[in-house]
């Protein structure tokens, strides 16, 4: 028997994350390394454990292997309970469906049941892959306090981006009257975050709804919002004014490291307040060597540095030798830079390996676009790999 819990979180980590190439070939997005020591899930599972909600279900999909492992029993984030705690949803074969989750919405009608054990008043759904720290309990307060249905997170972004964003048009009390899903002429600025907040009772309603219809592709923003809005619930907008970054392609994701940088930066993971929790090995203290060059970099735990870094986030046990030069790039765990090597404007995945007197990438200001090699590939010594290239095995070598 389950005690009632007043709010259930619901986190989609199923995605494949296409747009970052060679990074998610072997994992889900959500367990793509981010910022050293964690994976882009630590921050909405940290978020919620933040805000005192300690019963979360995950939904995985893609290459969920990775994913399952390192979530465990939650433990990290204190959400190993007797009552709650973290459980992984994959698809399964039930009554409702025998099929892979179609959609976001689809996701969560497949597990109802699930819902359904803690009785809850509330359910908050949230997407396992953007980087950023949230109180949600304040999200849920509001919620109540304006009766809603359903409640949408919302960040204003710059007009010219507004397109790539589900976009909500606002009245003054903050109730929504339009939702536009990627509008080519968006009409307002206020753009969904991907965080909803539901009255359980509505919530299931709507997903019946939808999984009646034959037509829909079972997504919250393409089907279940505007059906909710067309029907006349009550639905509003939930400002937030944080740091919030959607990592869903390589240049975002390496912005979102950059903004861990710099003396004030827009990414503080160094907030007694709102720890971020992760998984993560215990290594040896760092080791800097005499000839050793750093400049606003991010050095975590276990590293061997004896050649340069400047601009740049470093993972655990990562060796960078003499004559190194890494500048504006993000090497996570296990990465390895041979003496003489270059690495710039360029994501190196876990366990890479690069030989001496290589190269990858181009300074930031010459560079179309940034460099990524994929999880354990060998680069030969004095092997080039060029502007922008997504590289996630080398067979031959290709010097200059």
């Amino acid at each position: 028997m389950f005690k009632k819990k007043e709010c259930v979180v619901m986190l989609l980590a199923g995605g494949q994350g296409s747009r970052l190439y060679a990074l998610t070939h072997k994992v889900a997005k959500p367990a793509v390394p981010f910022g050293g020591k964690y994976r882009i899930i630590d921050f909405p599972l940290s978020n919620c454990i933040n805000s005192g909600l300690d019963t979360v279900g995950v939904l995985t999909q893609y290459q969920p292997l990775m994913l399952n492992e390192y979530i465990g029993n939650g433990f990290p984030w204190d959400l190993d309970r007797a009552y709650g705690g973290v459980s992984i949803l994959p698809p399964y074969q039930g009554k409702t469906s025998s099929d892979w989750y179609k959609g976001t919405a689809n996701a969560i009608y497949q597990n109802i049941e699930f819902i359904d054990r803690y009785d809850p008043e509330y359910v908050l759904i949230l997407s396992g892959d953007h980087i950023y720290k949230m109180d949600y309990s304040g999200m849920l307060a509001y919620h109540k306090q304006k009766e809603a249905d359903c409640t949408i997170a919302v960040i204003d972004v710059p007009l010219e981006e507004a397109s790539r964003f589900g976009i909500m048009s606002t009245n003054e009390d903050g109730s929504i009257y339009r939702f536009t899903e990627k509008p080519s002429q968006p009409d307002s600025t206020k753009a969904s975050m991907g965080i909803y907040v539901f009255t359980k009772e509505k919530l299931v309603k709507y997903l019946e709804k939808d999984a009646a219809d034959t037509s829909s592709s079972g997504d919250f923003g393409k089907n279940v919002i505007p059906s909710m809005l067309a029907a006349g619930e009550r639905m509003y907008a939930y400002s937030f004014d944080g740091y919030w970054k959607d990592v869903g392609t390589v240049s975002s994701l390496w912005e979102a490291h950059m903004d861990m940088l710099g003396e004030n930066p827009a990414l503080n993971l160094d907030d007694e307040s709102w720890r971020i929790y992760s998984r993560h090995e215990n290594l040896a203290p760092q080791r800097i060597g005499p000839n050793a060059v750093i400049q606003n970099a991010s050095i975590t735990e276990g590293c061997e540095i004896r050649g340069t870094v400047i601009d740049s986030v470093i993972g655990m046990g990562v060796r960078i030798m003499e004559g190194a030069y890494v500048k504006d790039a993000v090497l996570m765990s296990g990465v390895t830079v041979g003496r003489g090597a270059r690495v710039e404007y360029a994501i190196l995945d876990t366990d890479v390996s690069v030989g001496d007197g290589a190269s990858i990438g181009r300074p930031r200001g010459e560079a179309s676009g940034v460099t990524v090699v994929g999880m354990a590939t060998r680069v030969p010594s004095d092997y080039v790999i060029g502007d922008g290239e997504m590289i996630s095995e080398i067979k031959e070598s290709r010097a200059e």
